[in-house]
């Protein structure tokens, strides 16, 4: 069987050219076993264009291409022409197709896709990351977190995790409770990455009234009591001290205004 030599030629990766030259390959036996696969990646100039088209032109290649910015297109086409080599342009007729249809231009930004794919695998790490150390399940996610929480019971921790992690924020948070001693690894974590949640003891107790009465116990538990609250506030504030993080009072925040926060004082570090 002839042997066949195949560029692939991409601003990116190159990996979407790669699939659709295999997937065609493939539908000739035995295709893969005659065929010279040679992929050229991050094509960023009209030199690099040249140099790959005169080495076609040696080699008696063809050409498959993903380009996304016309006038890469457009002179790998004029090459191609100049040398009477064989090209196929994998992604331009698409761009264009949804050019028209959408009446739009499109960005001609090369490797969106994998940006894209990045990004959302980013988010889901990070939500996973909050559901594993969430509620001081395992301290060791304290100092792999972007962002430790801290505050007693109610001042919306878990909420504010998953919506930062959405964010692509690592978080892990932490309850804290008088009768039991924070995780050594609390007080490793860099100040600035910790922050302390707190809230009016008369806010407090209604929220916690609310949620007792929700789960179908009586409202006058020591968990909803003031002095009780009183007591996990001052144990807070001790912790905090201790630290030296931030303070961020949630009284009449709502998560997202919180989050604005969080991130601000992150992003000015």
């Amino acid at each position: 069987m002839k042997m066949l030599n195949l560029f692939i030629v991409s601003d990116s990766i190159g990996e979407t050219g790669e699939l659709v030259a295999k997937a065609a390959i493939s539908q000739f036996r035995p295709g893969l076993q005659h065929t010279k696969l040679k992929r050229f990646t991050h094509i960023d100039s009209l030199d690099h264009i040249k140099e790959i088209t005169e080495l076609a032109k040696e080699q008696n290649a063809i050409i498959l291409y993903t380009l996304v910015q016309t006038d890469m297109r457009d002179a790998l086409i004029a090459y191609c022409k100049m040398y009477g080599l064989e090209s196929v342009d994998l992604i331009g007729p698409v761009i264009n197709l949804l050019e028209t249809n959408l009446g739009e231009k499109p960005f001609e930004e090369p490797g969106l896709v994998r940006k894209l794919d990045e990004d959302y695998f980013k988010k889901i790490e990070a939500i996973e990351f909050a559901v594993k150390y969430d509620d001081g399940r395992d301290p060791r996610g304290l100092l792999q977190a972007d962002i430790v929480l801290i505050g007693v019971s109610r001042t919306s921790k878990t909420p504010l995790s998953q919506y930062l992690a959405h964010k692509r924020y690592k978080v892990a948070n932490v309850p804290l409770v008088p009768e039991v001693e924070p995780p050594e690894e609390l007080f490793l974590v860099d100040p600035s990455k910790c922050f302390g949640l707190v809230i009016t003891p008369e806010k407090l107790n209604s929220i916690r009234k609310e949620r007792l009465i929700a789960i179908g116990l009586n409202d006058d538990a020591s968990y909803a009591r003031i002095d009780r609250i009183n007591e996990e506030i001052k144990h807070f504030e001790k912790i905090v001290q201790k630290i030296g993080c931030r303070v961020i009072d949630v009284t009449n925040r709502a998560v997202e205004e919180t989050a604005n926060v969080v991130i601000n004082h992150i992003q000015q570090k």
